[in-house]
């Protein structure tokens, strides 16, 4: 585990650029932090990061958002067990040829990969973040 501290959200989003280029396609990262925390910020930045053009928003009500097949943003508060996740179709997503993040992801544990990275980002004033990944 590695951690990078941040002092502003774009600190964060160039944070989640640079952390895109060790990604590869198939693989899966669990995001955690609480609310207000910056995911959605992180994510802009992976998005950038492997030049995903279009605007990156939070997929809270859509329980998932698809930027051109390169990358899946998932946010599974609103679900109560890995078997809604299934019979939303969402699992089928983890081993796509893509990048897949995912908010809430202990929501749905049974039915992760077992082979996933991750990266927490804790609050640690109005700007300041701390970011631990692997």
């Amino acid at each position: 585990m590695a951690t990078f501290i941040s002092d502003s959200p774009e600190s964060t989003q160039k944070f989640g650029a640079k952390y895109a280029k060790s990604l590869k396609k198939g693989d899966v990262v669990l995001l955690g932090g609480e609310m207000g925390a910056g995911k959605t910020v992180f994510v802009k930045g992976v998005a950038r990061g492997l030049g995903v053009e279009a605007e990156v928003l939070s997929p809270t009500y859509a329980y998932m958002n698809d930027y051109d097949g390169i990358l899946y943003h998932f946010d599974c508060y609103r679900l109560k067990s890995g078997e809604q996740a299934e019979g939303l179709g969402l699992c089928d997503y983890f081993y796509a040829d893509a990048i897949c993040i995912i908010e809430w992801a202990e929501n749905i544990v049974e039915v992760l990969p077992s082979n996933c990275k991750k990266v927490n980002i804790q609050k640690r004033g109005e700007r300041e973040r701390k970011i631990i990944y692997e």
